[in-house]
């Protein structure tokens, strides 16, 4: 069975509301044309839809790689349809990204491992009925390595990438000044003295150019890091006072300058999975939300907000399933 990237464009109705009176939670699909699925994106598009992507198949790095799309219709999904096929290597990491001029860019990698990816990119111009491409980037760039990219103040897209190499991990930022066409890359963003530095970077800007991030480690710790120049040079990285158990987070600054990361407060499973807020621009955190207790794997997290200021979340559920939650912005805490 192949493995695939899966696409769905999602509408609010038909949600299930569980005991949690704040969220409202769906499973997007039930059954799919494959085993497992992983590492989910969202965006919401010009039109107010909205286009869920994950990788899924046999198992994570199988071969046989396909990107697929399926549409929300009447409260159904479309079976899914193949839009692209790298022939023989597994695709990873979607993120989908909508851009100030309203194109829809979806980037992923190709590679039969992290340590050889290429990053690849397909775009649409319809709100995501039809994608052109891929194109391929050039070496030493991989685009958003699992988060959304951002738009800064003045215009510019800034987006977390990372590699993992064999025997060390390094973050940087690839910073775009013409709507997401090109980028130049910015970094390595270390831990001092260690090799197995930091990857998956999502970021948040506190205020004009000032921009700071925070990112998965192997350490016990989401750490962060600074920058005062809209990107082009970082601190180091220092722990933060959240545990991650070296699986990917997501943050979201709302409208209102609160912090949103939603992660797993574990150093050893990824479960459960809850949001934390801050309202200091992420000195100090208060756990507000359990979106899952566990055990299982409830991981891989995405977060954006919609045009209404509500938030949506998309994450990995059990490697079977990807689930969506729509959190009111009324119910946030301060």
């Amino acid at each position: 069975m192949p493995i695939a990237v899966v696409i769905g464009v999602l509408c609010l109705g038909g949600f299930q509301t569980p005991r949690e009176s704040n969220f409202r939670s769906k499973f997007i699909f039930e059954t799919a044309p494959f085993r497992e699925c992983h590492a989910s994106t969202i965006v919401e598009t010009a039109s107010g839809n909205f286009i869920a992507a994950w990788f899924g198949g046999t198992h994570e790095g199988a071969p046989d790689v396909a990107i697929w799309m399926s549409r929300l219709s009447q409260g159904r999904w479309s079976p899914p349809e193949v839009v692209a096929r790298e022939p023989n290597v597994p695709a990873w990491n979607p993120v989908l990204f909508r851009a100030p001029n309203g194109r829809l860019w979806l980037y992923y990698k190709v590679g039969p491992s992290p340590e050889n990816w290429t990053g690849a990119r397909k775009f649409s111009t319809d709100d995501g009925k039809t994608w052109q491409g891929p194109e391929y980037l050039p070496a030493g760039l991989l685009g958003p390595i699992k988060d959304k990219p951002i738009v800064l103040a003045n215009g510019d897209i800034v987006a977390g990438s990372s590699v993992e190499s064999y025997h060390s991990w390094s973050a940087w930022i690839e910073r775009s000044t013409d709507g997401g066409s090109s980028w130049t890359k910015f970094g390595p963003i270390v831990i001092p003295g260690e090799p197995f530095g930091i990857i998956q970077p999502t970021l948040v800007e506190l205020e004009p150019n000032r921009l700071r991030l925070f990112a998965r480690s192997r350490q016990g710790k989401i750490y962060t890091a600074d920058s005062s120049d809209g990107g082009r040079t970082w601190t180091s990285a220092r722990p933060t006072s959240l545990p991650n158990p070296n699986s990917g987070i997501d943050s979201l600054r709302l409208r209102d300058g609160r912090i949103l990361l939603v992660h797993n407060p574990s150093t050893r499973e990824r479960w459960p999975l809850s949001v934390a807020v801050s309202g200091d621009g992420g000195e100090t955190w208060k756990p507000w939300l359990t979106l899952e207790t566990g055990p299982g794997e409830f991981s891989y997290p995405a977060v954006i907000e919609d045009s209404h200021g509500d938030v949506h979340i998309t994450y990995t559920w059990n490697r079977r399933r990807i689930k969506h939650v729509v959190i009111l912005k009324d119910t946030i805490p301060p």
